[in-house]
């Protein structure tokens, strides 16, 4: 199976509003599974598996190993007053549309549900993130161009 085939199988999976699929040939097994959103948006892969030993992926498929990605720590007393917006999927977070683009939203920018604040790229696909809440943003949790695990926390947004 050739990476744009497994890059049309994703987007397609993630079209169709299915929550898994599972894919299995001699070579290779794919599982894509989608979380189940409160907010109905569709959200990209959440996780791939290959059954495929290293060696006999295509070199553009083989990725590094992932470095150990710890959430950032978040004071409760004090900012337990404030929503989050989290990670859909496992990805590497951008916070412009490109490096000389501006970024999506500032700290002290007004976001409502639908409004794009992020990128996630995941196996070369990128992923506009939309808030799903109304506020302010008081704080940008993760560095531009770092890795992000599945539902590891984004902004901290103001309600009020």
């Amino acid at each position: 199976m050739k990476l744009n085939e497994i890059q049309d199988l994703i987007k397609f999976v993630s079209k169709s509003g299915v929550s898994e699929v599972e894919l299995e040939t001699k070579e290779i097994k794919i599982v894509i599974r989608t979380p189940k959103t409160a907010s109905g948006a569709n959200m990209m892969m959440q996780q791939t598996q290959m059954a495929m030993p290293m060696q006999q992926m295509p070199q553009q498929m083989q990725a590094p190993a992932p470095a150990e990605v710890k959430p950032p720590v978040v004071a409760v007393s004090e900012e337990s007053k404030y929503l989050t917006i989290k990670s859909p999927m496992i990805g590497t977070f951008y916070r412009s549309s490109g490096p000389d683009k501006p970024v999506f939203v500032n700290i002290g920018d007004e976001v409502t549900p639908g409004k794009a604040v992020c990128i996630i790229e995941a196996m070369k696909l990128f992923n506009e993130i939309e808030s799903d809440i109304k506020g302010k943003i008081v704080k940008v949790l993760v560095n531009d161009a770092t890795p992000v695990e599945y539902d590891q926390p984004l902004f901290l947004v103001d309600p009020s």
